[in-house]
């Protein structure tokens, strides 16, 4: 294993979290209300008291985006750990489907799933 310079994963950083913040932006310009109305249970806005026009969209777009941040933070953070892995065991993404990293380690192929 090679040590891990954290100035290279600043960079990194520095470099791709534009990329995390341009995914959420173009998520909401794709969020059509039509589509999102149709997911929604009518009946769960007068059970949670919500009676405005207003306050039905704040909650539909609030929704919205904590679900797309996760998966959007999450494979963000994912094509970190193959930075970091790249760096420390020459490690790489890897092309079998399920599977999102794989290095070799002292003779041995580790396949791992983030």
């Amino acid at each position: 294993m090679k040590l891990l310079n954290l100035k290279d994963v600043s960079l990194y950083v520095e470099g791709n979290i534009g990329i995390f913040h341009q995914k959420r932006i173009q998520s909401l310009d794709r969020l059509k209300l039509s589509q999102v109305l149709k997911r929604k249970n009518p009946y769960l806005f007068k059970a949670k008291d919500v009676l405005t026009a207003e306050q039905i969209i704040k909650g539909l777009v609030d929704a919205h985006i904590s679900s797309n941040e996760e998966t959007i933070f999450g494979d963000w953070l994912e094509g970190l750990a193959i930075f970091i892995n790249n760096k420390t065991y020459n490690g790489r993404k890897s092309g079998i489907t399920g599977i999102d990293l794989e290095f070799d380690n002292h003779g041995i192929r580790n396949i791992v799933t983030l």
